[in-house]
């Protein structure tokens, strides 16, 4: 017997060592198909964030060369707040609540000011039982919120002392159930509990608000103790896209404009940065290397600078776009007369050289006046690079050019001043870290830059600084040490991408200044979920998105694989697939990894292109709209000036000329017409944002009904 157990132990290690192997490989097989989905989601997100700047880039380009007098012009001046209030006394005026009444039949939580722990306790039950909070108390939190702001700088410096410790947190993108699980697994914020909430707050999620008031009610009550810093989402401009303006509006149909204005308002106050202990710099997004922590202390967040007859108005309320700079008279009284015809220096999000613009060159115009076929064959792109060009722009990152055209040396001085501000806001709030050296343009989002280990080393030390937290992008594991663990990237929305994409996570810092990183799974279902279903429900998620974008590219995909097929036998190799596909597409995913899931049929290592097309089409007639559903709705807020979720038929008109010049494509007024009629579905004579939106739905057609859809928008 014990000869026998003796010869069977190295059978039984053998089969374990076999065991081992295998589980090792299926993990790693697990591992690689979950990096493989996080780079379709994310490269999916930063495409549709470099959309909206793009998009954005359109209307400051329609409103830089366009007649201030033409219909065009006027109708996106509004979201460039061009005529924005200056004077903080109108502002105290607008933020006045006492003229909204609760009524008896409000059943949700009545609060008392100033703003108490119980209230702020009351504030989060309420919204723990989808409960809505009037609107009298939404517009007083605003207000006191606001006017606390106003008093804090832009950089908070925040001590931690023997018996405390510090907690940040990422972005919440309006998870409330994120929230309020770090609140229970960490403690409620309170003098001995200090927090700092390092942006994007809102958008995505669908409980922006509600995260808002919650934060800024504990700001209230402990001041010195609650730290909010801006995200590259608290933007109005953003929020067109990505889902706060929506929600808000929703949620607060009668005063749902009001409450965005003074969140706008609210938004351009937020501090920009906190150094804990002189050593530790938490900022939204990071560095670049011409940040300067000196110059971010002096920038005023709103100001009105004076000389003896010369006014210069700045305001960084949407970072997308740089400060508006006009000259202003004093009458001498106190009063300014206007704007005078100023000059403004037109700036990249990612190129942030300066020099004047030559306005001899630039003849302004109208739509109505260009013939539509010369203007639709130069794309928006092109002409702005032109542009930029002319006015003396250099390509590299960060570098600034004057021109001696400027006739008024005080004046430029100060519009340089503003534009290195403004740089190092963009930066601040958009940059990512790279593990390359250097600082180069962030092309992927679009905004800000991607900055190296050498830079992280030049900025911390200058600054004697030793560790930089940042948050802005989504991590698997909620957080992420790069640069030689020197930078920290934190993020608290769990589950963002999808179910069980990622874990959420915070940091508690005490005064050793050591970062302690604590995950969550906010959703029960994904904290119930094994690795397997985790993963292969996450990467379903996430193909299923990826074909949606081949779909939407599909006449692009199609004339780059006829490149490589000069017979017309349509079929192409797996080689050529995946290089035309990842030409037209740009995210930089690895397409021949990807094929199994994508393309279900080859014929001796040939994709017959056409029959994949083919099986991807949800219907033909769609792409176009469904290609900028997005852009659609975006113009759509952005036409909708007095945000009542209507537009007439004349505005819904010039709303179409605008899309047809940037989508570099003819549409006839008869088209826009008939469009606009087939739309209007109860005949009022308008189309709100419902008729509107499910025009453009996807779901399939007859077709009867695909052939009048293709003739109404394309003939």
């Amino acid at each position: 017997m014990g000869c026998g157990m003796g010869k069977s132990r190295p059978l039984q290690e053998k089969a374990a060592l076999l065991i081992q192997r295998w589980y090792r490989q299926y993990v790693a097989r697990l591992e690689i198909r979950r990096r493989c989905t996080w780079n379709i989601f994310q490269s999916i997100e930063y495409a549709g964030e470099q959309d909206q700047i793009k998009l954005y880039n359109f209307f400051g380009f329609l409103m830089d060369h366009f007649t201030p007098a033409s219909s065009e012009r006027n109708l996106i001046s509004h979201i460039f707040r061009e005529n924005e209030i200056c004077h903080e006394t109108e502002w105290e005026k607008y933020f006045c609540y006492k003229g909204v009444e609760v009524p008896d039949s409000y059943n949700g939580p009545h609060l008392t000011f100033p703003m108490s722990f119980c209230g702020v306790s009351k504030l989060m039950e309420a919204f723990r039982h989808k409960q809505q909070l009037h609107a009298r108390y939404v517009l007083q939190i605003l207000g006191e919120t606001w006017r606390l702001l106003r008093n804090l700088p832009n950089i908070n410096h925040i001590s931690v002392c023997h018996t405390k410790e510090i907690t940040i947190c990422g972005d919440l993108h309006g998870q409330l159930e994120d929230l309020l699980l770090i609140f229970y697994k960490n403690g409620l914020p309170s003098s001995e509990k200090p927090y700092i909430f390092n942006g994007d707050f809102v958008d995505r999620g669908k409980n922006s608000l509600e995260i808002l008031l919650i934060l800024f009610g504990f700001l209230l009550v402990y001041p010195n103790d609650v730290h909010l810093n801006r995200g590259n989402h608290e933007d109005h401009i953003v929020n067109l896209r990505y889902g706060f303006t929506k929600e808000v509006l929703g949620k607060y149909r009668f005063h749902g404009k009001k409450i965005l204005k003074l969140l706008q308002k609210i938004f351009s106050w937020l501090p920009l940065a906190a150094v804990i202990d002189h050593k530790v710099l938490v900022v939204h997004g990071g560095i670049s290397n011409s940040t300067n922590l000196h110059i971010v202390s002096r920038i005023d967040r709103h100001k009105v600078r004076g000389a003896i007859s010369l006014m210069v108005c700045v305001q960084y309320v949407s970072v997308l776009r740089p400060p508006k700079m006009t000259h202003q008279r004093n009458s001498g009284n106190g009063d300014i007369d206007g704007p005078m015809e100023g000059r403004r220096r037109v700036r990249s999000l990612t190129n942030h050289s300066s020099a004047p613009a030559h306005r001899n060159n630039f003849h302004r115009r109208s739509l109505h006046n260009l013939s539509v076929g010369n203007y639709l064959s130069c794309s928006v792109e092109d002409e702005l690079k032109k542009r930029r060009r002319l006015a003396g722009f250099d390509q590299s990152y960060g570098e600034m050019k004057t021109s001696d055209s400027d006739s008024d040396p005080e004046f430029r001085e100060r519009t340089e001043i503003y534009g290195r501000e403004w740089k190092q806001i963009v930066d601040l709030l958009w940059s990512d870290p790279m593990p390359q050296k250097g600082c180069v343009p962030n092309e992927v989002r679009g905004g800000g830059c991607y900055w190296g280990p050498d830079v992280t080393e030049e900025v911390l030390g200058r600054h004697s600084l030793q560790l930089l937290i940042r948050s802005h992008e989504c991590k698997q594991d909620g957080y992420e040490f790069c640069h030689n663990r020197k930078v920290l990237t934190i993020f608290s929305a769990s589950n963002y991408y999808e179910v069980g994409s990622n874990r959420g996570a915070y940091i508690r810092m005490g005064p050793d200044l050591v970062p302690r990183c604590i995950q969550y799974q906010a959703s029960r279902t994904s904290r119930e979920l094994t690795l397997r279903q985790s993963v292969g429900r996450t990467e379903r998620s996430a193909l299923q998105a990826l074909k949606e974008q081949l779909f939407v590219h599909k006449s692009d995909l199609i004339r780059a694989f006829q490149e490589f097929d000069p017979d017309n036998m349509g079929l192409i190799s797996l080689r050529h697939w995946a290089t035309a596909t990842d030409s037209v597409l740009k995210l930089g995913l690895p397409w021949r990894v990807l094929r199994p899931q994508l393309v279900s049929r080859t014929h001796y290592g040939m994709v017959n292109y056409l029959q994949w097309i083919k099986e991807l089409s949800i219907t033909d007639i769609l792409e176009t709209m469904y290609k900028n559903h997005s852009n659609l709705e975006t113009i759509f807020r952005i036409i909708d000036t007095d945000h009542s979720g209507l537009i007439s038929f004349e505005e819904f008109h010039q709303t179409w000329k605008l899309l047809s010049s940037h989508l570099k494509m003819e549409i006839s007024d008869k088209a826009i017409t008939d469009l606009a009629q087939s739309m209007d579905f109860n005949k009022d004579g308008s189309i709100d944002i419902n008729e509107f939106m499910e025009a453009f739905r996807l779901t399939p057609l007859s077709l009867h009904q695909a052939s009048e859809c293709r003739e109404a928008f394309f003939y």
